[in-house]
């Protein structure tokens, strides 16, 4: 037997897709508010620095070679910086000499110096030759002004091309953007070499090529005397860019002069120098391999299918494989992008797709645990009121322990009942707050004994209680519990007499004294949750279930408080002393059940006897006046009336 709540389910099932349907529209509008703040473009050009350089991309062949003004050069030329020009117009001859293709002097020369040395740099310059320029904003609180710095006319004059050496940092102040001047550094190189394209892509994002000292670089010195220093032809038919750049390239945290951030700088914390940042201007403009933007359709696009794959995810359910599809559909995102980047050369972001599915996953993830938890409280509330505290805690940490609807297990049930109850209402009927109060002080300490033994309260019928053991929860030693849970329950008995005791006598009255009786069997029963599906009850059937009640029902008839079916004897024999009263027919069986109960004082001599007193009974041949009832009755005074009433119901029949 198995109960479902069919309409109850669908409801639910209906109710957290709406919920999903809910949460993928918010986190919708949510992305799209967020993408408004600077915060946001900020991570998105963060997980581009990651993606651009994941492959560890690096110059092309045939790119610019540095001739860095370094450490050694300092060293060797042994003169004070700014160098005279005329050391930068023997350089510019010298690499002209060399077979140099184009000279970028990324060195600004906007101020006379000596007339002997500016004209010494005019005389050495020419069309084959980019001087750099720089133009900085200047903001006041009056007004902004834009300054240009730019070579000295004369250099332009003698056929020397100028270039904005300016960059355009981001927010936090990462070189990231081709410069968007059309007369910058770069261009003009790649423009005097025949290599510029017919549009510059200004703004697009620059693909870095590498650390620091990533391009072929020789010192100042060595390109002074290239034949004596640097390999034949190191020169030739390249561009070659001069300026600073030291060997060990500054800390970020340190700053440096004409060194900046780059993509590569998350990786190692080192800054670029400002040539190799031309350098890499000149290579992404030459080589097509800057990274445009994607448009706001194709962004939104995706953020949308990663909205709709996510609620796929969790539609209708969320676990621990929810975890996995996750990671991997995160790793997509990244993947993706990645992809764009180094085959279509455009930038998709993965944070909006990621940050989107993260959002409706985990968030459906959040409302199924709230509602797990939820679920969790219902079941200990609705268990606490039958099973001991402990299961309770066991059975909503692994809820799978319950299996709700109807299967077969082996239990161990009790019944118990107040003898003479019935006349005790009577004398209360005009009293129903003390009878209430009385069944409740009754009911009470009885119900507490059996949880705390770990039964389940099956229900109250009256004065009755019916609790069984091994269900819910596995329980090997139920018949052992159960019996030791009757035989507290008759102390707790005692002791609610006692108190009625002391408040009679406080009034003058007369105390009602209560008295129990207990049938416990152990067998195979149908246990879960029986009713309609509207209403049900956590409860067991079967025949063992009779037994119990009629073994309950049974035990007046003994004069013992206590009666045990044959499998419960057996199973509680390792620590009890059950003795074998009487044997009974119950209803649907043909063969004759035996009824034991317990006992506390008993040696083996005396059980000995009273095994050989059942077995006489049984053959018919006792007799009233045998010696056995006084002997028997004295050495095991708690089955003292018990024997009374056989040898009573012996005489009644007549037999001597």
């Amino acid at each position: 037997m198995r109960v479902r709540d069919k309409p109850r389910q669908a409801r639910q099932i209906r109710s957290r897709h709406l919920r999903l349907l809910a949460l993928s529209l918010t986190t919708l509008i949510a992305i799209s508010l967020l993408s408004r703040l600077p915060a946001w473009s900020l991570l998105e050009l963060r997980s581009f620095d990651y993606l651009s350089t994941v492959d560890d991309p690096r110059p092309p062949p045939g790119g610019p070679v540095i001739v860095a003004i370094d450490e050694p050069s300092l060293a060797d030329i042994n003169a004070q910086w700014p160098w005279p020009r005329s050391l930068h117009a023997q350089l510019v001859t010298q690499l002209r000499a060399a077979g140099a293709r184009v000279i970028g002097l990324d060195i600004i020369l906007a101020e006379p110096s000596t007339p002997e040395n500016d004209n010494a740099i005019t005389n050495a310059v020419g069309p084959d030759v980019v001087l750099a320029g720089d133009e900085t904003l200047i903001e006041t609180p009056q007004a902004s002004q834009l300054i240009r710095a730019t070579p000295l006319p004369q250099l332009t004059a003698a056929g020397a091309v100028t270039g904005i050496a300016s960059v355009e940092l981001s927010g936090d102040g990462t070189f990231r953007r081709i410069p968007g001047y059309e007369d910058g550094f770069a261009a003009m190189l790649a423009k005097v070499a025949g290599v510029a394209p017919e549009t510059l892509p200004a703004g697009r994002l620059i693909q870095s090529l590498g650390p620091a000292r990533s391009y072929p670089t020789v010192s100042y010195y060595q390109a002074l005397d290239p034949k004596n220093l640097l390999p034949p032809n190191y020169f030739k038919d390249r561009v070659v860019l001069v300026g600073l750049s030291l060997q060990n390239a500054p800390a970020i945290d340190k700053g440096g002069v004409d060194a900046f951030a780059t993509p590569y700088t998350v990786h190692t914390g080192k800054l670029v120098s400002g040539v190799e940042i031309q350098a890499t201007i000149y290579d992404n403009i030459r080589g097509g391999l800057s990274i445009a933007e994607a448009r706001l359709p194709t962004v939104a696009a995706c953020i949308l299918i990663s909205v709709l794959l996510a609620a796929t995810t969790v539609w209708r359910s969320t676990g621990w494989l929810t975890i996995v599809t996750s990671a991997a559909a995160l790793l997509a995102f990244a993947a993706v992008s990645a992809a764009g980047i180094r085959l279509a050369h455009i930038f998709v972001s993965p944070l909006g797709p990621t940050v989107a599915y993260i959002s409706v996953v985990f968030g459906q993830a959040a409302f199924d645990f709230a509602e797990e938890r939820r679920n969790k409280r219902q079941i200990t509330r609705a268990f606490a009121q039958y099973i001991s505290p402990d299961l309770v805690r066991r059975l909503s940490s692994d809820p799978s322990q319950l299996k709700l609807g109807g299967e077969r297990r082996t239990l161990s049930v009790l019944f118990s009942d107040v003898r003479g109850f019935t006349t005790i209402a009577e004398t209360l009927k005009d009293d129903p707050e003390q009878l209430t109060g009385l069944i409740n002080r009754l009911l009470t300490p009885l119900s507490d004994v059996v949880m705390d033994h770990g039964g389940t309260i099956d229900k109250y019928m009256g004065d009755c209680i019916m609790a069984f053991w091994n269900a819910p929860l596995d329980d090997p030693d139920h018949a052992l519990h159960a019996v030791k849970a009757s035989l507290a329950m008759h102390a707790a008995i005692s002791s609610l007499n006692r108190e009625l005791e002391r408040e009679a006598a406080a009034r003058g009255g007369k105390p009602h004294v209560l008295k129990m009786g207990v049938g416990i069997n152990t067998g195979e029963c149908i246990v879960g949750n029986m009713g309609s599906t509207r209403r049900f009850d956590y409860s067991c059937l079967g025949d063992s279930v009779n037994l119990a009640s009629r073994l309950e029902g049974a035990s007046k008839n003994y004069g013992v408080a206590l009666l045990l079916g044959e499998e419960t004897a057996r199973l509680v024999a390792g620590t009890y002393t059950a003795v074998e009263l009487d044997r009974i027919i119950v209803k649907g069986r043909t063969a004759p059940s035996p009824v034991y109960t317990v006992v506390h004082k008993a040696d083996t001599e005396v059980l000995a006897a009273h095994e050989t007193f059942i077995q006489a009974k049984y053959a018919g041949t006792l007799a009233p006046s045998d010696p056995a009832f006084d002997r028997l009755a004295a050495d095991i005074p708690e089955l003292a009336p018990y024997y009374a009433i056989v040898r009573e119901a012996l005489a009644e029949s007549g037999e001597e």
